[in-house]
């Protein structure tokens, strides 16, 4: 990995595993070896708490091509199974769980910077399909990539993201990401059993690369970090450090604490009282907002909620 002069993260390395963390001994336990098929990064990911459902993403380093390919992994065998391929490849998808069906919508297109509005679901049970073909549904009302989605209550939120995404140098052989203008927006999105897209209260500020940064606790939904509004002046991406609260009875947001730095792209878990986050890019300083480095490091803290 290595860092350009804008503070951008250049992956010339990707992972082809999983790392399984053990929350009741706080101690990472083992890993998982990926298909050889599946995309390594940019995924749609959704879990039942058994079968972990992966759908299309980036296969490759740095601005790489994305694949159509799908799978299943029941995290008891650690046995993969493949599921239809998606009708279109599309780069960091909100994906969810959803009334028996995995939805997948938004999203990034073909050239990684164009949103995706299409909205596509698939009958799924205990990690296999139940149907061969993706069902068109609803697109959603805004489109792009890094969003949180989840299936809470009957209802499906899909939260924050943004339009536009770094694109790869044209003709470059080992797909050199080239910068495009991006907007960073707080939408917030609402599916329920009239099937028709409402729109809810934004987040407190515009955030994205947050589709796995998301736990549900006490009826809300808690959000760690993420990247808002580029700098107005010198126009470079600048990190998240807060611990957002969207609270499901009022439809309100509220700010409930602060990241010990501000990072991206991170990992969110909760379990037995304690908020946890792991990996992730964070910033350069506690005066400096901007990416740096990529950390493996893992926190957790009590979470005391009214």
């Amino acid at each position: 990995m290595v860092i350009n002069e804008l503070g951008v993260c250049l992956f010339l390395q990707v992972h082809s595993h999983i790392d399984v963390f053990d929350f009741s001994i706080n101690k990472w336990v083992d890993q998982i070896k990926m298909p050889n098929e599946m995309a390594h990064s940019h995924l749609g990911i959704a879990s039942d708490g058994r079968y972990i459902y992966i759908v299309s993403g980036q296969y490759g380093t740095q601005c790489s091509g994305p694949t159509t390919a799908s799978f299943s992994l029941d995290t008891a065998t650690k046995k993969w199974k493949p599921l239809p391929p998606l009708p279109a490849p599309r780069y960091a998808p909100a994906t969810q769980l959803w009334k028996g069906r995995l939805h997948v919508m938004g999203g990034s297109k073909e050239n990684r910077h164009t949103p995706g509005r299409d909205h596509w679901s698939l009958a799924v049970k205990d990690g296999e399909t139940l149907e061969q073909q993706w069902r068109d549904e609803v697109p959603i009302p805004r489109g792009g990539p890094h969003r949180a989605c989840i299936a809470v209550n009957d209802r499906l939120f899909v939260i924050g993201g943004q339009e536009g995404d770094f694109m790869a140098k044209p003709g470059s052989p080992i797909f050199k990401c080239s910068r495009r203008h991006e907007v960073v927006y707080g939408d917030v999105y609402m599916l329920d059993d009239e099937m028709k897209w409402k729109i809810l209260p934004p987040m407190p500020k515009p955030d994205s690369h947050i589709e796995c940064a998301w736990v549900i606790v006490n009826n809300s939904i808690i959000i760690t970090g993420g990247t808002t509004e580029k700098h107005p002046v010198t126009k470079r991406m600048m990190l998240v450090g807060e611990v957002f609260q969207f609270h499901l009875d009022t439809m309100k947001w509220s700010v409930i604490g602060k990241l010990p730095y501000r990072i991206k792209t991170t990992l969110t878990g909760f379990w037995d009282g304690w908020l946890y986050f792991t990996s992730g890019q964070r910033d350069r300083g506690p005066d400096n907002p901007q990416p740096k480095k990529v950390v493996g490091e893992t926190w957790r803290t009590k979470l005391h909620l009214s």
